[in-house]
């Protein structure tokens, strides 16, 4: 499972132009096919969001996440060991 925040910029409400941060979960299942699991948005990027983020997922159905690879944004292993205990988070190099 990938994990990671794109910032982009995107209209408010009012039209102005504003950075919004739009967090992606993209997994591959038993097949070896990627599937987007889902797509967050928020103002900014942060571990609790991205707690919130896997909660949802746990909620939805996500029974357990082999491999997590994440950034090496603070708090980020931990909100994943939080939610799903069994999961080893892997940290990117590029």
């Amino acid at each position: 499972c990938w994990l990671d925040a794109i910032h982009y910029k995107v209209k408010d409400e009012t039209g102005r132009a504003v950075s919004r941060a739009i967090y992606n979960v993209l997994g591959i299942n038993k097949e070896g096919h990627k599937e987007l699991l889902g797509m967050y948005v928020s103002k900014s990027e942060g571990a609790n969001f991205w707690l919130k983020v896997l909660s949802d997922l746990q909620n939805r159905g996500a029974q357990d996440i082999l491999i997590c690879c994440v950034d090496g944004l603070k708090g980020f292993p931990d909100a994943i060991q939080s939610v799903l205990p069994n999961t080893s988070v892997q940290l990117c190099i590029v």
